[in-house]
């Protein structure tokens, strides 16, 4: 019956669209075993993998077909998951170890373990220097090392306890700092803090994503609003209310989209109608307590990890079709 009143809500959701309506709805749902919570999930979009942070270890599924791919065991206190397609290499942050483990992804091995500052939460892997930067949440610091080998080329004080963080593969690299309300421009080449701003109206900026064309960085804020920042000079050239608890935002360049997963349960959608000007389209409702996601941007589809009596699982939000189409 369950299936059955999924499959529904999917066909309804399909057809029920409203002018400025963004179409996603619930369209399935995946139960992963084991209990425990979560944090950031992160998905292969060529490889058609989805890796979900999940207690101690990270379950990685089939983006298709939503069927167990594997697991990385022994990743205590796992946050976040970056991944280096081009070098074989995924990394993720174990933050009760201190430390992130660098995994093969064909086989899911783990090939190396790297010592970090305390606590890392978010990581990011930055293509222009193959440098990998992990941000350690109670060191106010990011450990970066080669994404190849490990080593660790070196440390950068924050100043600041770090919450999220997304590169733009030309060097640049940008920090929400939550607890000073601050979003920090780092130069990836030089390992040095570029620029420092205040991001007011926003504060507590947790979650962070880029337009890299528009050069446009949407940051979620525990003030219940979407910050919408020009990633060059720092300015916020845009403010919009959003739910509580917001903790991943995503941004879908070919149908410029934004999403921000709030942990009221929902999923809160704009339309990006020019750089500085965004149209709220709809909450999209998810779980109480779902408020991380990950986006395929190949299938335009998100995934929404969550907790109900007991039992994990991910919610696979689909749309009935493309805005603007």
């Amino acid at each position: 019956m369950r299936s059955i009143a999924v499959m529904f809500l999917a066909v309804l959701g399909a057809f029920s669209g409203r002018p400025g309506s963004s179409g996603y709805h619930v369209a399935s749902e995946i139960a992963v075993p084991g209990a425990g919570g979560w944090d950031l999930l992160v998905v292969d979009d060529e490889a058609r993998r989805v890796y979900i942070s999940h207690a101690t270890q990270v379950d990685v599924l089939d983006a298709d077909t939503g069927k167990a791919v594997g697991t990385i065991q022994n990743t205590p206190g796992v946050h976040g998951i970056a991944l280096a397609p081009k070098l074989g290499r995924g990394f993720i942050t174990a933050g009760k170890a201190d430390c992130v483990v660098i995994f093969d992804l064909k086989t899911l091995k783990t090939i190396a373990r790297v010592n970090t500052g305390k606590k890392p939460d978010a990581i990011v892997f930055d293509p222009a220097t193959n440098r990998v930067f992990a941000m350690n949440g109670d060191g106010n610091s990011a450990t970066v090392f080669n994404a190849q080998d490990g080593a660790v080329d070196g440390t950068i004080e924050l100043g600041g306890g770090p919450e999220f963080s997304v590169a733009d593969g030309k060097g640049n690299l940008w920090v929400n700092l939550e607890d000073k309300s601050e979003l920090l421009h780092i130069d990836s080449r030089s390992m040095k803090i570029a620029d420092r701003w205040e991001v007011a109206p926003c504060q507590e900026p947790s979650s962070m994503a880029l337009d890299s064309l528009n050069r446009r960085l949407f940051l979620g804020c525990r003030n219940r609003v979407m910050a919408v920042v020009n990633a060059d000079s720092g300015k916020v050239v845009a403010s919009y209310p959003i739910g509580d608890h917001v903790d991943a935002s995503a941004f879908d360049p070919a149908a410029k989209l934004v999403f921000h997963s709030t942990g009221d349960g929902n999923v809160a959608i704009f339309r990006e109608d020019n750089p500085n000007t965004y149209t709220f389209l709809e909450n999209v409702a998810t779980i109480a307590g779902s408020k991380t996601m990950a986006l395929d941007t190949k299938t335009h589809r998100l995934f929404v990890p969550g907790l109900r009596a007991g039992d994990f699982f991910v919610l696979i939000l689909d749309r009935g079709v493309v805005p603007g189409s």
